[in-house]
């Protein structure tokens, strides 16, 4: 019983491994692909086309012009889409030729940086889950943040947690006083 389970093991990760890898042996992996602006959707149309596995995050939101009302689609990450490539150089220089396609998101200058497939994954389940998303940039409690937009634009002051809430707060340090309001995190950003 041993042998057959160790068998199948092995096979089973040997099919994985097959799925995994691209020419040259290399396994695929999860790029972030920053893209001209408001070509988000165009730039992964022409990668699919190309044969190039995407993940474009986006959610529907309503839009009102003077006569009409519409739902549209809009990227969950302005400006980025994920792709689905080895991490050879001739992969990665056939996305960066595409239409809309600018450069990788890189954390040392000339060397892509992959995302991890946990991250990827949880992200499209968020997705796919199709409740309401809201948008955070990397805010921690305690940190100067800016509004901005809404009747606060422009103001800075200090972000807090209340009650599972975010509290934008203004000091005036002199009286030793804080004022505060509650504020979504999308309306803010990191100064």
């Amino acid at each position: 019983m041993k042998i057959l389970r160790k068998i199948i093991t092995e096979f089973l990760l040997g099919i994985i491994v097959a799925i995994l890898k691209e020419g040259g042996g290399k396994f695929m992996e999860w790029f972030v692909l920053y893209v001209k602006a408001r070509h988000e959707f165009v730039t992964n149309g022409e990668l699919r086309k190309k044969g190039i596995e995407t993940f474009l995050p986006s959610v529907k939101k309503w839009r009102q012009w003077k006569d009409r009302k519409k739902l549209i689609d809009f990227p969950l990450f302005p400006g980025y889409l994920f792709v689905h490539r080895s991490p050879n150089p001739e992969e990665l220089i056939k996305v960066l030729k595409t239409r809309g396609a600018v450069t990788f998101i890189s954390a040392e200058p000339g060397h892509p940086t992959s995302v991890p497939l946990e991250e990827i994954h949880s992200l499209r389940l968020l997705v796919e889950s199709g409740k309401e998303l809201d948008i955070y940039p990397h805010l921690k409690e305690g940190t100067w943040v800016r509004v901005k937009r809404g009747m606060l634009k422009g103001a800075e002051g200090i972000l807090k947690m209340k009650e599972d809430q975010y509290m934008f707060l203004v000091n005036i340090r002199l009286l030793g006083r804080s004022i505060g309001v509650r504020i979504y995190a999308d309306d803010i950003e990191s100064t």
